[in-house]
């Protein structure tokens, strides 16, 4: 059974940092891309950081570049998203996913992120 599960996702205040954490299990890890994404409050989904299946290559939105880094450890099927300098308008539901080249796609329910100021 293919599972995604998020944690570390909290409330902070502006300035803060957090680690969200992915965990995966049921597929095999390695040959995966890694993303994470984040829906604000009566917004739409974006993509804040994804990570090749490699871990040698990285994007970041524009809007979280220099703040957030995005790192993987296949031995532990992990994926990480490291977020300082967090501001209010990172406030969402932060969710992991998984895409192969051959387009199947697997994703978690999410962790919520509050940033008060």
């Amino acid at each position: 059974q293919v599972q995604l599960v998020e944690s570390g996702g909290g409330s902070v205040q502006t300035g803060g940092s957090l680690r969200l954490t992915c965990a995966a299990s049921g597929f095999t890890f390695s040959i995966y891309a890694m993303s994470w994404y984040r829906q604000p409050p009566g917004k739409e989904r974006e993509l804040v950081a994804a990570i090749g299946s490699l871990g040698d290559t990285t994007d970041y939105a524009d809007s979280v570049k220099g703040r957030f880094t995005i790192t993987r450890n296949d031995d532990r099927n992990m994926v990480y998203l490291q977020m300082d300098s967090l501001k209010p308008e990172d406030t969402a539901v932060y969710s992991c996913n998984a895409r192969h080249y051959s387009g199947l796609v697997y994703w978690g329910r999410g962790t919520p992120v509050t940033v008060s100021s």
